[in-house]
């Protein structure tokens, strides 16, 4: 397992490299299949933010979807703990679920609670907190995209200069199952992804509580 320490317009000392590095390594133990982590630091130079202005993202890339933590402290080794506790819960969490795959309780699918949550059914989302997942390394799984490519670009418009960050991932089509799963593995409120059911371009999101919810675009 490759794990590769870099700074985002800051430096990284050799010191905390290492200690990353040491700290990562029990990763493979939580999930043998882990082929990179990559650890990315980035410092909030707001005086406003100081007891959260070195954060800390941790990205694990495998043969099964990306999981993704990331946490801010006021120091880089605290944001790194906290960042880790989270990868943590998550890497078990993908674990869990795939035990539940692999036996005999099969959960309620996302697309199915979602279809009974208009009607107020049992296992309707939001309800229970109730959400199934395809395992990660199942063939329903799509394999984890290569990493995003991404790009800080200056417009300038009536105001003064824009700093826009772009990110172009290469993915391919999924279910509404495998989207939310993706989402729970990387800790963000929403996900774009391609539908595999209809080809159309979708966000599923997450609503207050445990309910989530789906935009989809018609072209």
């Amino acid at each position: 397992m490759d794990i590769v320490v870099k700074g985002r317009h800051t430096d990284v000392a050799d010191r905390f490299r290492q200690h990353a590095v040491a700290k990562l390594a029990k990763v493979e133990r939580l999930d043998a299949k882990v082929i990179r982590v990559d650890v990315e630091v980035s410092r909030e130079h707001n005086p406003r933010q100081s007891e959260q202005c070195e954060r800390v993202e941790l990205t694990c890339r495998s043969r099964g979807p990306v999981i993704r933590a990331e946490a801010a402290a006021a120091d880089p080794y605290a944001a790194l703990d906290l960042a880790y506790s989270r990868l943590e819960g998550r890497l078990r969490k993908a674990a869990d679920r795939r035990r539940v795959h692999h036996g005999n309780r099969t959960p309620v699918s996302v697309g199915d609670a979602l279809g009974s949550a208009a009607t107020g059914a049992p296992g309707a989302l939001g309800a229970t907190g109730g959400t199934a997942a395809p395992e990660p390394d199942g063939p329903g799984v799509p394999a984890a995209a290569p990493p995003a490519e991404l790009t800080d670009t200056v417009q300038v418009d009536g105001d003064g200069p824009l700093v826009v960050r772009e990110k172009v991932h290469a993915a391919e089509p999924m279910s509404l199952d495998q989207a939310l799963f993706a989402m729970e593995l990387v800790g963000h409120d929403f996900f774009l992804f391609a539908d595999r059911d209809t080809g159309r371009p979708s966000v599923v999101y997450r609503r207050h509580g445990y309910a989530y919810g789906v935009i989809r675009l018609d072209r």
